[in-house]
This record gives C-alpha cells, sequence and structure tokens, in this order.
C-alpha cells in the first residue's frame, strides 16, 4: 500500500486554509458564528494558521442536541473554528483515500448520495431475487478509536498530520459515551469497556473515517464473498444475490468482520425476496418501482403546516414555504409520488 509523508504544509496552507474555510460556511453564512468568524476573517485564519503550525491548536467544546427525523440521535457540532480545520485536513488526505473507495459506496463522497444509491440499488433488485439489508447497531458511538488510528496510519506516513488525527479524535471522545450499550466480543477482558470510541456525528471529519473504517469490510464483501451487487450507504448495507442459502452463508460472514472491528449488526437482518421491497433511505424500493415511506409522508405534512402557520404569523417570509417545498419535491420526485404530492400540496393555499 502506497503512503504518504510531508502532507502537513498543505494543511497549514493559507489557501488550503481559506478555502476549508469557504466551504464551511455553506448554507451558515447568515448564523452568528459563521458570521462572528467572518467579521474579522483574515485574522482568525492568520491565528488558526499559527496555531496548526506550532501546534498549539486545541479543539473547543462540543455543543449537543438531539434530533428525532428519522430516528433519535444526538448531533454534536464542533465551533465553526474547528470545522474549518476539520475541512483543511479532509481537502489534504481525503482523495488519497477516496481513490481506494469501491464504486459502491455512496455516502459523503462527490458524485454519490442518496438518490443514485437508490437507483443503484434498483438496478440489483432487477437483477437478482433476493437481498439481506443489514444496519449496523449503534455505528459512530461503536467505532474503536484505536482501530481507526490504524488503518488511518496504514496510508500517512505523516506523523504531524497524525497528531491532528489524534487530537480531532481525542476532542470527540466521550461525547457519544451515553449512546453506546456496551459490546463484548471474543477475547475481551474489562479493560475493553475502556477503549476510547465514538464519533461525533455532525463532524465532517467523522462522515469521512467513517468510510475508512468500513472501506476494508466493503473489499471483503466484493472481493472474498464475491458478492455482484452490493451497496453501502453509511452502515446501511444491501448484499444481493439469486438464493437465500448464499446470503445466510453471507449473514455468517459479515457477522464475523464486523466483530474484527468492534462492529454488530441488529439482529432481525434476515434474507428475503426483492419484491416485498426495500426500505432504504427513505424510500420502499421493487424491482419496478419506488414507494416514499409512509412516514414520510406524513412528517412533511407537519413540516408544511407548521411553515405555513409560522408564514401567516408573519415570523418567516414566503420564499421559505417555497423553497422547503422544492426541496421536498425535488428529493420524492424519485419515487412513484405523484399522487401523494398532489395530494399533499393541493390542497395548499397561500394568500
Amino acid at each position: 500500500m502506497k503512503t504518504y509523508k510531508h502532507l502537513y504544509p498543505a494543511v497549514c496552507e493559507w489557501d488550503n486554509l481559506d478555502l476549508a474555510y469557504r466551504k464551511a460556511r455553506l448554507g451558515k453564512r447568515s448564523r452568528p458564528p459563521a458570521a462572528a468568524f467572518e467579521y474579522d476573517l483574515e485574522a482568525n485564519l492568520v491565528e488558526l494558521r499559527r496555531e496548526l503550525a506550532d501546534k498549539t491548536y486545541r479543539p473547543g467544546r462540543y455543543h449537543s442536541f438531539y434530533i428525532h427525523e428519522p430516528k433519535r440521535r444526538l448531533i454534536s457540532a464542533a465551533l465553526f473554528r474547528d470545522r474549518v480545520v476539520h475541512h483543511a485536513l479532509c481537502n489534504v488526505i481525503e482523495p488519497l483515500f477516496e481513490r481506494s473507495f469501491i464504486t459502491d459506496s455512496y455516502a459523503n463522497r462527490a458524485g454519490k448520495g442518496t438518490h443514485r444509491a437508490i437507483d443503484r440499488a434498483q438496478q440489483y433488485a432487477r437483477r437478482f431475487p433476493y437481498v439481506l439489508q443489514c444496519d449496523v447497531r449503534q455505528f459512530f458511538p461503536s467505532i474503536d478509536h484505536a482501530i481507526l488510528r490504524g488503518l488511518l496510519a496504514r496510508k500517512i506516513a505523516d506523523q504531524d498530520v497524525m497528531w491532528l488525527v489524534d487530537l480531532i479524535l481525542d476532542s470527540g471522545r466521550g461525547v457519544l459515551s451515553e449512546e453506546y450499550e456496551m459490546q463484548w466480543f471474543p477475547g475481551d477482558d474489562l479493560l475493553a469497556a475502556l477503549r476510547p470510541r465514538g464519533l461525533p456525528i455532525g463532524n465532517l471529519t467523522s462522515q469521512f473515517w467513517a468510510n475508512c473504517y468500513l472501506n476494508p469490510f466493503d473489499h471483503f464483501v466484493k472481493r472474498e464473498l464475491g458478492c455482484p451487487g452490493y451497496v453501502r450507504y453509511v452502515d446501511d448495507l444491501l448484499l444481493f444475490a439469486p438464493d437465500k442459502a448464499t446470503l445466510w452463508g453471507w449473514r455468517r460472514a459479515v457477522v464475523e468482520r464486523l466483530a474484527g472491528l468492534r462492529l454488530t449488526i441488529h439482529p432481525g437482518a434476515q434474507p428475503r425476496p426483492v419484491t416485498e421491497g426495500i426500505p432504504f433511505l427513505g424510500f420502499v424500493v421493487f424491482p419496478d418501482h419506488r414507494r416514499l415511506k409512509r412516514r414520510q409522508g406524513i412528517r412533511y405534512r407537519r413540516r408544511l403546516k407548521s411553515l405555513l402557520q409560522l408564514y401567516a404569523a408573519g415570523e418567516i417570509g414566503i420564499d421559505r414555504v417555497h423553497a422547503s417545498v422544492r426541496g421536498w419535491i425535488n428529493h420524492v420526485r424519485y419515487g412513484d409520488t405523484w399522487r401523494l404530492r398532489e395530494a399533499a400540496l393541493g390542497p395548499v393555499v397561500v394568500v
């Protein structure tokens, strides 16, 4: 495997930090943390560059909150200046790993995304009669720092970059401790409960490192198992095959291989016909059509009702309502949702 040295100067370069700032502010420019950083932009970038160069940089505290869609999750947001550092690091090291990722890994990668993952899943559903769908239990809280660091260090031979990696890893240590339910694996002793683990879901680095963490597993599925139809989006895995017996064998192998990464899957995962529909990324995917999950439609109707009430009270402008409707239509149009859109939006009258 090729290793890379002398990367840290590129992380600290002015142009890279400026690019990192511009990426970090996308969609957040009007928010107070981003606006405050931009108010004295040059001085803030100079200070950040100096701290990185002399290794006095230290991440700040996370702001944590829960979201409940599609399920309850703890989101931990880093300070804006720390998000700039995350982008600066990923600008340099992400391309080194990107070329080793398999084609059918779709999360947090340029040119991929949910809709392409759904397209691919439907293509495989048309080719194979059975699917095994697995999702990893407590994925982000379970990611083991020692294993992740080892995977990164196999490619990054720059100790200064690894210093920054360690700093970011340590800054998120314990953030998800309350979300993790201890899992025991063969050979564990009592000290296993003290292993540093967990990546804050809100970090750009966490999304990228999640792909790095499961990349060896992806290659195991494709090369060693020989699975011809495989799709992964973060921790949601789809394996397609011509018969159930093959998928049951692969399930045992998947459980064993993931245990080496200190990960487990939900126990209910079992092979089933693709004609039953595959619940995947907010849709139910069939070989010849797709439906939006019912709860997704109900949730948006409630959201739209709330927006219309805010608009009627003069608390938001009509542009905010239009943007929400356009965004929803752009998403659900990837399914067979014409009647759903008509039912949800047809009765809406804005005056």
